[in-house]
């Protein structure tokens, strides 16, 4: 299968459909952390000027869709309009994702903040059901793709918003250490989408 990884510098899910067999490839504006197939550029040009793909994994950004940001939308009771129309452009970001014209698309976020008004995800689920020792709620919005199947449960978990652990160090990089996929999370999708 032809497969587009968007959002992804990373390269954890790329590589995990690699390793299965697929042809596989990054796109994100960040230049990839990992040598590997990446098209460094906008992903709404490369949906445009690129090939067909089978599966699209998207992982767009949510800094302003996240229900966990709703609380700058009114600070001091008051609707925050410079950051709410950041949020229409994330959405209006998300929907084109959403509406691709690839026969299978899984697009992973948070929880959205009802505001935005987002379609409704499909499915939800943690790293914990994926063999990593870490709760951090995903939601997973399913075009033609079943739902992700846990491969490990993982019994005692740490919240990844515990101020201080791994997750939430690095300065200026924890966001992007945020961002990356839980490897058991990338390998199950090859697996159980990689058919």
């Amino acid at each position: 299968m032809k497969i587009l990884v968007a959002c992804e510098f990373s390269g954890t899910v790329r590589d995990a459909f690699i390793k299965n067999g697929h042809k596989a490839v990054s796109c994100d504006i960040l230049p990839t952390d990992a040598a590997g197939p990446h098209i460094q550029d906008d992903l709404l040009e490369v949906l445009k000027y690129t090939h067909k793909w089978d599966l699209m994994i998207a992982h767009p950004p949510c800094t302003y869709l996240s229900n966990a940001g709703a609380r700058h939308l009114y600070p001091k009771g008051e609707l925050n309009q410079e950051r709410l129309e950041k949020g229409l452009i994330a959405k209006q970001f998300f929907m084109t994702i959403y509406n691709a014209n690839i026969s299978m698309i899984c697009i992973e976020n948070p929880v959205p903040s009802k505001v935005y008004e987002l379609p409704r995800y499909n499915q939800v689920i943690q790293p914990y059901e994926f063999g990593h020792e870490f709760s951090k709620k995903t939601c997973l919005w399913l075009k033609n793709l079943p739902p992700l199947m846990a491969t490990m449960m993982v019994q005692h978990n740490e919240s990844t918003k515990k101020a201080g652990n791994w997750f939430n160090k690095g300065g200026k990089d924890r966001q992007k250490n945020r961002a990356k996929t839980f490897q058991g999370i990338a390998d199950a999708m090859a697996e159980q989408w990689g058919n």
